[in-house]
């Protein structure tokens, strides 16, 4: 199984938006991919499954993390990095096993002009402690609020071209 991973709790989020447009197109590729919002994370996570503690509203969550092969994961920029509930979902999820050797996609969003450079990069960083292997191939997508129709789906053929071109790769990833 593959997961594509909307890393905000937001409700109505960008992230989620994107994450299904992946989905959809994944899909038109004969790609199966489960998608996880950050939204479906048990409300009191902070104390229920971190440092080992686990419940059984986060059970489900850690099994597609445990089947997944590789991860999308869908990033919006939080004060110039990635979302601070990422993180503690990402600390929430058995080490080392969760995400070990296993392939990452990173796709950056944000409302400002860089589409979240320097929170991609933050997560890389995170993601080669963990010993994933990222794709070189790293989307930032700025201003997402403009990218997007009224259907939710990518228009500009500039980020359009550069989506296909990552959906080739993660597919031969």
């Amino acid at each position: 199984m593959n997961l594509i991973i909307s890393g905000t709790n937001r409700l109505g989020s960008n992230s989620l938006k994107v994450a299904k447009y992946y989905q959809q197109e994944l899909v038109k590729q004969g790609e199966n991919w489960d998608l996880l919002s950050l939204t479906e994370l048990p409300p009191d996570i902070l104390c229920t499954d971190l440092y080992g503690k686990r419940s059984a509203n986060f059970a489900p969550i850690q099994a597609k993390i445990s089947a997944s092969k590789k991860i999308i994961f869908i990033i919006p920029e939080y004060n110039g990095s990635y979302p601070g509930v990422l993180k503690t979902f990402v600390d929430a999820c058995t080490f080392p096993s969760s995400f070990h050797h296993k392939k990452a996609i990173l796709v950056g969003i944000s409302s400002g002009k860089y589409g979240n450079i320097r929170g991609i990069d933050h997560f890389t960083g995170v993601c080669n402690y963990m010993r994933m292997h990222v794709l070189p191939l790293k989307l930032h997508i700025p201003i997402i609020q403009d990218e997007l129709d009224e259907n939710n789906d990518f228009y500009n053929p500039n980020t359009l071209k550069f989506i296909h071109e990552q959906i080739a790769e993660i597919i031969a990833f």
